[in-house]
């Protein structure tokens, strides 16, 4: 059965959060702030903390800044995947993955679908592999972020995960995480 085996160790992942927007400032950015809070209180190491605007080469400057880092396990964005003319997290997250992880939107939008209804449709929330590190984009609101944590991330994230964790993906924790 699938769920947290607490017999297990738990190896903490170290994670930054890059939030896009053209309006949001350290003080106004809740989703942001939502997702460290997460992070932290599950036992995570908050890597880095980021706000960029609407700009394909500042989000891909600073994702690639994370991606050379070897510091950095995970990256979560939060916004920009929306329809509006100004939402370029795709296209500014996209040319940098070696590999996308087709399964993230789909389960992703399983969950928001309970709680936003076909709102979910919205969203161009999707995820992949920039040589070892994952990238997550979540949408910008703290109620997608609430989504993609709670439902999603916090449990593919946590090492003690079963039947398999993201974690043992993780290059410094091949050797003890199945």
């Amino acid at each position: 059965m699938a769920g947290i085996d607490e017999s297990l160790t738990f190896y903490p992942l170290r994670i930054a959060v890059l939030t896009v927007s053209d309006t949001r400032d350290v003080v106004s950015d809740k989703s942001g702030a939502l997702l460290c809070e997460r992070i932290t209180a599950a036992g995570h190491e908050l890597a880095g903390k980021a706000i960029v605007t609407d700009d394909v080469a500042e989000i891909g400057a600073q994702i690639k800044s994370w991606v050379d880092d070897p510091a950095v396990d995970v990256v979560i964005t939060t916004g920009g995947t929306g329809f509006a003319p100004r939402d370029v997290t795709p296209e500014a997250v996209r040319p940098l993955l070696d590999r996308e992880m087709d399964g993230f939107s789909v389960v992703f939008h399983q969950a928001s679908l309970g709680t936003v209804g076909v709102s979910t449709l919205q969203s161009r929330a999707f995820a992949g592999q920039a040589r070892d590190t994952f990238v997550f984009c979540l949408p910008g609101s703290t109620g997608a972020c609430r989504d993609g944590w709670d439902l999603v991330l916090g449990l593919e994230l946590d090492s003690r995960y079963r039947p398999c964790s993201l974690a043992g993906q993780i290059p410094r924790l091949r050797d003890v995480c199945p």
